[in-house]
């Protein structure tokens, strides 16, 4: 192992406890309560044998044996108790931690660029957030403190067999030695395809998700489709896989299971010569045993937690990886513009290396108050500038300033409060249509949030859902339109009211009856604003101040409608195509 690897073993229980919220002082008490609790347990057995010595001795008398079965009973409780304190403080604690965990791996996502979030799949961030900081906490909850508790009860009563008789005590721990080298082949057999588990369990969640996406897909096509395939096959892999892992590990794990815990292989025998020779009394010898089933007891116990541990500590260094995803630079003091004016100088950007670079070079003004559109043909670039702009990534040279700020001058949520970024494809969450479209202005009243529907041309579908705008987007989205789902996306970008506008075709779903309507209220709206608009459908940027052709991420050309018609064979053609299609379509209606 390297040093780097030695260090993130150290390390990972740390890391874990840095999201317990100032709770790992409660984890230690749970610790000791728990060590109360399993101490407690060992009480009754000196009272069975005090009783069980007494009476072997022909004078054990009523009054006696009542306050030791009191005592038994008393320390019963104490075990209960304290062990019932002990789970409770452990479940907060871990439930806090598992909360932490989850905001922090969602924070990281919403600070990284959307590069770093689009490197992982669906079903691997769903794996992260949800299965695998769940699986922390069964762990955490129990091995932690229990398992504290069943590592000093060994100890306990091995030195209680040692006041009892030494050999007995050694005799305890025969078959400890071969237990514990069992025990490390399993660690160590386990431990090589631990990695590929968790490969393959995040593959098999990816594919699943792939599959519930693309049902209707799928349903289309039936069990031959290639989605089925492969989310069949990813299946059968990961079956295979785990059965071929169980399977190396099998022998070994048994083994270790057989002896780890089998301290009775030595102390029965021993004890039982030891009685014969005069050497030790039945009570202690009864002793002795209850003793090492107590250690029985605990030696499986760590067994068990021990693997919970080690599973647990490679979920945590897992959802360490997102934790550490490289997040958008912030300023520690930031500069706030005092106009609009977007300037892009010399923006250069690769998504990818492989991939190579997308832009090459752009030199672009966008006056503050200005309507400016971005037109050309597919993979130009267009909606890489746009959210250049937002900063969903940074540029890979030159910038991009606002109000002559850089934008990495600016903290993230300051740049968001500035820019209003609508695309064609928006997503509504899990909450009713109100509440969907005050994520635009948290603070907005009900009459600012049905007003900005009414400007968008949402009030009247709106209204006919079944609790009106106290529907659930979950339950509505199942009845609504793409563009209906479009025009709240552009009520809650009205409502939030920012001075710098993009839509990134965002009237592509709309309607031709509600289109112009629509797009009247976005006018109205962006009077004044900096809007950046990217359109396929030239019709609807025909009138703005500049239109930017982009083609293979360079600026092409840049004019009214006018003048490219004029000089820019590129947009002509574009125009033609573009009229040409709706002419076709309006033909096509009229013989309907």
């Amino acid at each position: 192992m390297n040093e780097e690897a030695l260090k993130k073993e150290k390390k990972w229980f740390g890391t874990l406890l840095s999201y317990a919220k100032g709770s790992g002082g409660r984890l230690g008490t749970s610790v000791v309560f728990s060590m109360i609790s399993l101490i407690a347990g060992l009480v009754p057995y000196y009272c069975v044998y005090r009783i069980l010595d007494r009476y072997m001795g022909g004078n054990l008398d009523k009054a006696f044996t009542v306050r030791l079965c009191l005592a038994a009973l008393t320390a019963y409780l104490v075990k209960v108790i304290c062990f019932g304190i002990s789970t409770g403080i452990s479940h907060y604690v871990a439930f806090n931690v598992l909360e932490g965990l989850r905001l922090k791996v969602a924070d990281a996502f919403l600070k990284a660029p959307l590069g770093e979030v689009y490197a992982h799949s669906i079903g691997e961030i769903k794996g992260v957030i949800i299965d695998k900081i769940e699986d922390i906490e069964p762990p955490l909850a129990h091995v932690v403190p229990e398992g504290a508790g069943h590592i000093l009860l060994p100890i306990v009563c091995f030195i209680a067999l040692s006041m009892v008789d030494i050999r007995v005590a050694l005799a305890s721990l025969l078959a400890l030695p071969l237990g514990l080298v069992f025990m490390m082949l399993t660690f160590k057999l386990s431990g090589r395809n631990m990695a590929k588990y968790q490969e393959a369990n995040a593959g098999m969640s990816s594919m699943i998700v792939e599959y519930v996406e693309g049902i209707e897909v799928i349903k289309a096509f039936g069990k031959t489709g290639v989605s089925y395939e492969k989310f069949a096959g990813s299946i059968r892999d990961y079956r295979d896989f785990v059965i071929e892992w169980l399977k190396s590990t099998w022998v070994t794990m048994k083994l270790a299971f057989a002896f780890m815990p089998a301290t009775l292989l030595g102390v029965v025998p021993v004890s039982i010569l030891l009685v014969n020779r005069g050497s030790m009394t039945v009570s202690e010898m009864a002793l002795s045993v209850m003793l090492a089933m107590s250690m029985v007891i605990s030696m499986a116990k760590i067994e068990i937690f021990s693997n919970g541990l080690r599973q647990m500590q490679y979920t945590v260094l897992e959802v360490k990886k997102f934790l550490d995803i490289e997040s958008l630079t912030e300023p520690e003091t930031e500069k706030l513009p005092d106009e609009y004016t977007i300037e892009l100088k010399d923006v250069h950007f690769t998504y990818d290396e492989k991939q190579g670079e997308v832009l090459h070079g752009i030199d672009l003004t966008l006056k503050e108050g200005s309507f400016t559109a971005l037109v050309g043909p597919s993979g130009g670039g267009k909606s890489t500038v746009a959210k250049l702009i937002a900063r969903f990534w940074d540029v890979s040279g030159g910038s991009i300033k606002i109000g002559g700020v850089n934008i990495k001058d600016m903290k993230v949520t300051s740049l968001a409060d500035i820019v209003s970024f609508v695309t064609q494809d928006n997503f509504l969450f899990s909450r009713s249509i109100k509440e969907n479209i005050r994520l635009g202005k948290p603070d907005a009243t009900d009459e600012e949030v049905m007003r900005a529907a009414k400007d968008a041309c949402c009030d009247e579908f709106i209204q006919k859902l079944p609790d009106g705008y106290d529907t659930s987007a979950g339950e509505a989205g199942k009845r609504l339109s793409g563009g209906e789902r479009q025009r709240i996306a552009i009520a809650r970008m009205m409502l939030k009211n920012a001075p710098v506008v993009i839509l990134d075709e965002a009237t592509a779903f709309t309607d031709p009856e509600n289109e112009t309507k629509l797009q009247e209220s976005i006018a109205n709206l962006t009077k004044g604003k900096t809007l950046l608009v990217i359109a396929h459908r030239l019709s609807t940027i025909k009138n703005a101040d500049r239109i930017v052709v982009l083609n293979d991420g360079r600026i092409e050309d840049m004019g009214t409608q006018e003048e490219l018609m004029e000089r820019s064979p590129l947009y002509k053609r574009m125009w033609q195509a573009h009229t040409g299609a709706r002419n076709w379509a309006a033909g096509n209606a009229k013989e309907a």
